[in-house]
């Protein structure tokens, strides 16, 4: 058992520290950060409808006998977000009051990006209870996803408006949620497996309303040709990823 918890920490930390990668666009200068945000932002949004519609969604579907189940959780976690935007929105009033101008969809960005964490932690802590060969299999496939996701996600941050430090902590910050996920996994095992199974759709839902409220509206306000096409090369590459990790990552 003490081999499952050695090979389960190092991995999932393996993975928290992807979230790091973000410390490569610190090394941007800030005029050519603020120029290619945008690919990012459109990265994120094809990684986020990628991910919904080709993991989370099939993944939600075997795990419940009735389709509307999925649909209803899934519209929860949506309207979940909604509200919790309103939240931020509400902040966000307040904090301009006192000179802070973060966007909302940062904050929200950060509590589905934790909720995601969380789940892979649990998968990859659950996955080494089965046996090792399946936790290191699941650790790879998790690591592969989350490499363009964080990318995306960093790109998010810059443009709500977080500096590019603080953008890069508060994304390792999400990326510790793996973290409790796969301790509780180990100390709870397939006890956590009813919360994870309802976690996902509402998860899905998040993600839905992230990418088509938040991200996609601004992608609008850039109306040159060539830029406009940057965009859109830039969420088929994020979806074409996530179709890739699931045809070649399990």
């Amino acid at each position: 058992m003490s081999e499952v918890w050695l090979y389960s920490l190092l991995s999932v930390i393996a993975v928290s520290l992807i979230s790091l990668i973000g410390a490569i666009v610190l090394s941007i200068k800030r005029e050519v950060l603020n120029r290619i945000v945008f690919v990012l932002v459109s990265l994120a949004v094809g990684a986020l409808f990628g991910d919904t519609l080709i993991h989370l969604l099939p993944e939600a579907y075997t795990s419940f006998d009735s389709e509307l189940t999925v649909a209803y959780l899934v519209m929860a976690g949506f309207l979940l977000f909604f509200l919790v935007e309103k939240y931020f929105h509400w902040h966000h009033h307040h904090d301009e009051e006192s000179g802070v101008h973060i966007h909302p969809v940062g904050y929200i960005n950060l509590v589905s990006d934790a909720m995601h964490n969380f789940i892979d932690g649990v998968l990859i802590g659950v996955s080494y209870l089965v046996s090792i060969p399946l936790g290191i299999a699941t650790t790879l496939a998790v690591i592969l996803h989350e490499i363009p996701q964080e990318i995306g996600d960093f790109g998010v941050l810059i443009s709500a408006g977080f500096t590019r430090k603080r953008a890069l902590w508060l994304n390792f910050a999400t990326g510790l949620t793996a973290v409790v996920g796969t301790v509780l996994a180990l100390l709870l095992g397939s006890r956590l497996e009813a919360l994870v199974t309802y976690a996902i759709p509402l998860t899905a839902g998040g993600f839905l309303y992230i990418a088509a409220v938040d991200l996609l509206p601004p992608l609008h306000k850039e109306t040159r040709p060539s830029r406009s096409l940057m965009q859109l090369l830039a969420i088929v590459a994020g979806v074409a990823i996530m179709a890739w990790l699931k045809i070649y990552g399990g």
